[in-house]
């Protein structure tokens, strides 16, 4: 090994450990790593800059502020109070169908607003109910994770492969090319939920009414968890909801028919909303998320140091010999599990970068097409069910439920399963070898 390849390798050891030890914000840590291998000479400027210009942090970026002007016009609000009105009557059902609203919604804006407006209001109507409120949270953050991975738009992991992968020369996802494995893997995990997981959650499994001590114990002193997680529910704005939503159907139209990239159309709508009043700059600024933009931006400079300086093809190539003799159904169990598995102690960025440019070529290296491979990794990549720490909204509602680490473990595994089988017998229906 050269100094290029010890340096990157270290680097990247030492990012990987900083990200599970959790002690350092993470985009903080990605970028020191970034910062270190330009220092180190591993990686040029010119390669730094292109990560942080990358197609998928502006594609990111402008869709993080049409959300946020959807968001502030009070529409999210008013969706989630109408549904939570029209279903309570149905009892428990009702709050399931709720949570499937709230999966619909995932697949087209960022699933954090949505978890943060839904929570208290379903936690709310399962006391009323007289139901567990734990029976329905940690699935409530489950299922807008599901629904985010239908379309390439549902979260930032499915960008960022895209991205990658058209790096890597593969021909980019098409916005709603990948719905239908999606689909099958969130029926799969939805009907395990509803089944089985949220009754593992609460004590009354016969769905028995529970005690007025028994809520009481579950649900506290009947508080939302940190109030400060939790947005001003926004008073509706017709004209501002009416334009923001036709603003962000106008992007979805223009990149699903291929009219233009979803870089290109999220920049020039979340551009007209300013120029429109809409949202003002301010506000537009203040819905970027850059912590979420420039942990992306740093660990796609740690992908590129890993791949630049050839330890993923050496890493790949162990990998290949390995699987190899099983063929290529195999080897996409394979991938999914290793990225599932990944994803359950890095960050969803860090497990795209690193596992992407590994699927392409086990794909060529198996003489077969690699988009099975990319949407395995799509997929896998977004499922942090077995932990409250691996994803942000089972922060949140790890929170509100007051929940304890091993209520994501007993419910979070299993589901990991189900969707690991689904998974990899739908992407070879859908896409073929």
């Amino acid at each position: 090994m050269n100094f290029n390849q010890i340096a990157a390798l270290v680097v990247l050891v030492v990012v990987v450990g900083v990200l599970i030890h959790g002690k350092i914000r993470s985009e903080v840590a990605a970028l020191t790593a970034a910062a270190s291998l330009m220092l180190l000479g591993v990686i040029r400027p010119i390669e730094v800059q292109g990560a942080f210009a990358s197609p998928a942090i502006i594609a990111l970026a402008c869709l993080f502020i049409i959300a946020y002007a959807i968001e502030l016009s009070g529409f999210l609000g008013v969706l989630i109070r109408q549904a939570t009105k029209m279903c309570a009557r149905l009892g428990s059902a009702g709050l399931w169908l709720v949570l499937v609203l709230c999966g619909g919604a995932s697949a087209f804006l960022n699933n954090t607003p949505i978890v943060v407006l839904a929570a208290p209001v379903v936690k709310d109507v399962a006391v009323s109910l007289r139901l567990s409120p734990k029976r329905f949270l940690i699935p409530l953050s489950y299922i807008t994770i599901m629904g985010g991975a239908c379309t390439l738009i549902g979260t930032s992991t499915n960008l960022l492969v895209n991205d990658m992968a058209r790096n890597a020369g593969q021909p980019v996802f098409g916005v709603f090319e990948i719905t239908p494995v999606g689909l099958i893997v969130a029926a799969a995990g939805g009907l395990y939920l509803f089944l089985i997981g949220g009754r593992l959650l609460a004590r009354g499994d016969d769905g028995a009414p529970l005690s007025e001590g028994e809520l009481q114990e579950q649900t506290g002193d009947g508080t939302m968890g940190n109030p400060e997680l939790f947005a001003v529910n926004k008073p509706f704005d017709l004209k501002r909801a009416i334009i923001s939503l036709g603003v962000f159907l106008a992007v979805i139209l223009a990149a699903a028919t291929g009219i233009t990239s979803i870089a290109a159309a999220a920049f020039a709508g979340a551009v007209l909303l300013i120029l429109l009043k809409i949202i003002s700059p301010e506000e537009a600024y203040a819905g970027l998320r850059p912590e979420v933009l420039l942990l992306i931006a740093g660990m796609v400079v740690v992908g590129l140091a890993i791949e630049v300086t050839g330890l993923a093809a050496a890493g790949t190539a162990l990998l290949i010999d390995f699987i190899r003799p099983f063929g290529p159904l195999v080897a996409l169990a394979i991938l999914y599990g290793v990225t599932l598995f990944a994803t359950e102690f890095l960050s969803n960025a860090a497990v795209a970068v690193l596992v992407t440019p590994v699927a392409v070529a086990l794909a060529e290296s198996l003489g077969v097409a690699p988009r099975p491979f990319l949407i395995a990794v799509m997929m896998a990549a977004s499922a942090a069910f077995a932990t409250p720490f691996g994803y942000q909204t089972n922060v949140l509602v790890f929170q509100v439920g007051k929940y304890t680490y091993m209520d994501f473990v007993r419910v979070g595994v299993p589901l990991n399963l189900v969707t690991w089988v689904a998974g990899v017998i739908a992407i070879p229906i859908f896409f073929p070898f």
